[in-house]
């Protein structure tokens, strides 16, 4: 009988009671890691919390009642804390995560170390796969590398960990072009693309979808995402007013749904911008059904989620050039990419509206190229090699 591979994953975005919608995607990759035949997996999803009095705050509350050790879904997760240092906080994570999952783990054996994020968990993977004598692997999925691989208190650590690390993984071909850039070795990078779920996520009658929502018959647009300035979610609210009768859907949550409601405001199309705030996993296919286009005009993206969600549900994306736009638009059944101006954005999406592809020739474009089981045999295949079996 063939030994089991026993990997420890470390990730710090993963989803829990108090944030059921963080990190799902990882979550649905190691579940379908953990599908796979051979494989012995342990999960660590470190908490942060500020230190002391700042962590009695309310806010931490939820996160601080977790458990430390739960089935989640059927996966083993191990649930430790560690401190969050106000202005230091960025370049001492790792060293503070590897700390944390080494206590979690006790004295466990394992093969090898994934890290799902590349900081802080790559560079805490580094740490604790070298105080095991274990090789691991990190995968780059967006703001991990556009973000913390230019900024110079992590950049150092996230450039190390690749350089020292078995085998890396990218989302996308984009990305892996992105890591190259700042340095990393692209032999090292296999692009490891995301899953989708079609069972959940498929073509369906959008006037049934809109009725379930209660969502009227006006052509609708949709962003699905967190509400922060990168997203890009004023670029269409400033679009809205070249689109008209066009209704805008924001879901989502963060900081800058107050500053979106009176940018509606100040372009007279307040009546038909509606944010909806946190949409659940569980809701999120009928939304993408129920719109006519799904808009997202990010400032950067790995190859995200919602993308290829949309594409599933046959709802065309207009999408901003960033990560790896190009290979999930691979002609105009699918979308458009645009630049990131309200004129381009609300020319792509009349140009769409104008002549709507049928939703099955839409999920058609994406081939069968995402796929749960598939990428969970990748991953496994992947952390094999790193282990050497």
């Amino acid at each position: 009988m063939t030994t089991p591979l026993r990997i420890l994953s470390i990730a710090t975005l993963f989803p829990d009671a108090a944030r059921p919608n963080f990190g799902l995607f990882v979550e649905r990759s190691l579940r379908a890691l953990a599908a796979q035949p051979g494989i012995d997996l342990s999960i660590v999803a470190p908490i942060g919390l500020p230190p002391f009095p700042l962590s009695l705050h309310p806010r931490y509350r939820a996160l601080r009642d977790l458990p430390r050790t739960e089935s989640w879904n059927g996966l083993t997760v191990y649930r430790p804390r560690f401190p969050l240092i106000p202005r230091l906080g960025a370049r001492l994570n790792p060293a503070m995560v590897a700390r944390a999952v080494r206590t979690a783990v006790g004295g466990q054996s394992f093969d090898v170390v994934d890290a799902q994020f590349f900081y802080p968990d790559g560079p805490a993977a580094m740490r604790v796969a070298a105080a095991l004598g274990l090789p691991f692997s990190v995968k780059a999925r967006g703001a991990d590398i556009s973000h913390f691989g230019h900024d110079p208190a992590t950049a150092p650590q996230l450039i190390a960990a690749a350089a020292q690390a078995a085998g890396l993984l990218a989302v996308s071909d984009a990305m892996r072009r992105d890591m190259a850039a700042i340095g990393i070795d692209p032999a090292k990078v296999a692009v490891h693309y995301t899953g989708i779920d079609t069972a959940r996520f498929h073509p369906g009658d959008r006037a049934a979808a809109r009725a379930a929502l209660g969502i009227g018959d006006a052509p609708m647009i949709l962003t699905v995402g967190a509400l922060i300035p990168r997203k890009g979610q004023a670029l269409v609210i400033e679009a809205l007013a070249a689109l008209p009768g066009v209704h805008y859907h924001l879901a989502g949550a963060g900081e800058a749904a107050g500053r979106y409601r009176a940018l509606a405001r100040q372009f007279g199309v307040d009546d038909r911008v509606h944010v909806m705030g946190p949409v659940a996993n569980a809701d999120l296919p009928q939304l993408y059904r129920a719109a006519d286009v799904v808009v997202m005009p990010s400032v950067s993206e790995g190859l995200a989620n919602a993308w290829v969600e949309a594409l599933a549900c046959g709802t065309p994306i207009v999408i901003s050039d960033a990560g790896g736009a190009a290979e999930l638009v691979t002609s105009p059944v699918a979308g458009r990419i645009a630049a990131r101006t309200p004129e381009a954005i609300a020319a792509a999406v009349q140009a769409i509206l104008a002549a709507p592809p049928a939703p099955s020739a839409v999920a058609a474009t994406l081939a069968g190229r995402f796929d749960w089981d598939h990428n969970g045999r990748e991953l496994a295949d992947h952390l094999r090699r790193c282990a050497g079996r």
